[in-house]
This record gives structure tokens, sequence and C-alpha cells, in this order.
């Protein structure tokens, strides 16, 4: 298994976990008073917001924001608490061990709704799911319903999130499934195979140990309705605290802005301080995979500004989901999300 493999499983299964423990302990978060952020010594909110992973490219944004100054200079105080295999975003967030998260995708917000959970998603600094699948080269493959009939290698994780929405979409069949234990040797050997991955960092990986780069497949972009790199507030803080977390997203936003558009070099230094495992080179194709691809600011955030959340869109990923039986059909989707604390809002 892979360590960039490993990420998607261990995350997966941590958010899980923690979407239950985050619904468990939701009396409690619903029953409290005021919720009020602390203040440092300077008068800064002080905000802790935990990652979904150890410091890589989809952190750049808010890592570009703390080195550049555009969380101090809106009065707050931001620590980024890196997360990994040990690090369970929505336990952290029922514990108030940090005040924001990052969710990976729309799975994970909706699922804190379908545990009772008192947290919502209040913006989407991905417009796109960097998901992917990933074939060898062949010129006749316009496209992901040309994938029909080929073995794909998918893990658990992923059989229980984008899959549903490839076999609503596509007619595809679990006849197709192949084990995937994170390890792309069986992919690089099975020139008909199709292989999940990320955006940012499989398809760099797989060329690195194969003698082909491999064809990419960007779901989002054959209208797979997830988003990713969603900032996850509980209620009851986002309510006595709507002004410090509208100056988080506005300076996040700026972040990311500057992130993929402008000069990366501080936040990649800062990334590249918490996590000396990540290499400049990942850092570079990733930035580069997330501007062409257009993640960022592409999709709704080209029309409404970043961190854009629309109804039309969390109603479209909860049918698909729910149709497949993934969420009851009575569930209270829009519990799962806010646009109230997004710039020019409020």
């Amino acid at each position: 298994m892979t360590i960039l493999g490993n990420r998607f499983l261990t995350r997966r299964r941590a958010l899980i976990a923690g979407a239950a423990a985050v619904g468990a302990a939701g009396v409690g978060l619903r029953a409290c008073g005021r919720v009020e952020a602390p203040v440092d010594e300077q008068g800064r909110v002080r905000l802790r917001f935990a990652t979904d992973w150890r410091a890589q490219a989809e952190h750049g944004g808010f890592y570009q924001a703390l080195a550049t100054g555009a969380y101090e200079k809106r009065g707050l105080n931001v620590q980024i608490v890196q997360g990994g295999p040990a690090v369970n975003v929505p336990q952290l967030l029922a514990s108030g061990a940090v005040e924001l998260g990052l969710g990976s995708n729309s799975f994970v917000a909706m699922n804190l709704v379908a545990s009772g959970a008192p947290v919502r998603a209040v913006a989407a600094f991905f417009q796109k799911d960097p998901q992917v699948l990933m074939t060898h080269p062949d010129a006749a493959l316009d496209g992901i319903a040309d994938l029909d009939g080929r073995p794909f290698l998918l893990s658990q994780a992923g059989i229980e999130t984008f899959w549903v929405w490839l076999k609503a979409t596509y007619g595809f069949t679990d006849a197709q499934l192949r084990p995937y234990a994170y390890d792309p040797a069986p992919f690089i050997a099975n020139a008909r195979a199709v292989q999940q991955g990320l955006l940012t960092s499989d398809p760099y990986a797989v060329a690195q140990q194969a003698d082909f780069e491999p064809r990419v497949f960007l779901m989002a972009d054959e209208g797979y309705p997830s988003y990713g790199g969603l900032v996850l507030a509980p209620n009851a803080f986002a309510r006595d605290n709507a002004a410090a977390l509208r100056s988080f997203i506005a300076a996040s936003a700026e972040g990311w802005r500057d992130y993929i558009r402008g000069d990366a070099a501080p936040g990649d230094a800062l990334i590249r301080k918490d996590n000396p495992d990540m290499t400049q080179a990942v850092l570079d194709q990733a930035r580069d995979r997330l501007r062409e691809a257009a993640v960022v600011d592409g999709g709704d955030a080209a029309l409404y500004g970043l961190g854009a959340l629309t109804v039309e869109r969390w109603q479209a990923f909860f049918e698909v989901a729910s149709k497949a039986g993934v969420y009851d059909a009575g569930l209270n989707w829009r519990d799962a999300f806010t646009d109230n604390y997004l710039p020019g809002r409020g």
C-alpha cells in the first residue's frame, strides 16, 4: 500500500467513525450556551482549524493565508492543526478541541446530518471533488462511459462513495469491481484496468513507477456533484462567532486565490515545515493540476466567488446518494450546509 493511497482509506474511515461520534455528542452541543471563541493578548480571535490529512497542496490556500497574514489582518489568530491517520476531524469538533475542520467531500457533511450532528459545511474551496479514474493510455477512450466492461480497482471507501454515482450514471455493475489495496502494481500490469485516485497525487505517483503517463478522468468534469475542501463549523459556534467565521472564510478565499494564481512560495514553505516528508516537486505538480482543472476557481466559484455553495449542487448530490440507498429519502439534506457566512452574505 502506498502512502498516498493509504491516505484516502484512513481519512474515509476516520470521517465515518467521527460522524457517529459527533452525532452521539450532538445533544450536548445543542444544549450548551454561548460558544465564543477565545481572544489572544492582542485582541485577535483564536481559531483552531483541523485539516483532513498531513500538510499538502490540497490545504495550500489555508497555509498561504496564514503565511501572508491574511488571517491576522482580519483580526484572527489561526492555528492549523495538521491531520493524519490518528486525527479525527469530527471528533475534534465534537470535543471542542478545534473550532473549525476540513471535510474531504460532500459525503462528510451529509454523514454528519445523517448521524444527527449539529455541524454544517460553511464553504467549499474545491468546486470539484478531486477524485479521478485512471487508465492506461488509450486513444479510443473519450470519457468515463467508455470504461464499461473494464475491471475497476476500487477501495471499500470508493465503493461506498463515488461508485454509487458511477453506477447510477453509467450503468456499471458490481461485477466489474476488483479489490484495491492501494498498490498500483496490479493497475500497471493490466492494460484494461481502471484505478481510482486523487487528481493531485495518484497520477503523479503512477507515472513515477510506470513507463507511461496514465489517462486521467476527473469525475467532476462529467457531472459528479460532490464538493471538496469543505470548511465545517458546529452550528452553535457559527451562530455565536459569525463575524470571525466570515473573516476566516474571506481570508481563506484570499489565500486560495494567491496560492493558485500567485506566488505560492509562502504557503509551500509552511506546508513543508509542518510536513517534512512533502517535496516541492509533489507540491508543484499538485498545484498545477488544481489550476488546470479549475478545482478551486471554476464551477460555482466562477459565478459566486471562492468557497461558493449552492442548493442545486447539494440537492443533486443528495438525490443520487439517496436513490442508491446511502441516505434515507426523508433526510433533511439542507441541514448539511449554509451559505450565510460566505463573502457578501450577512
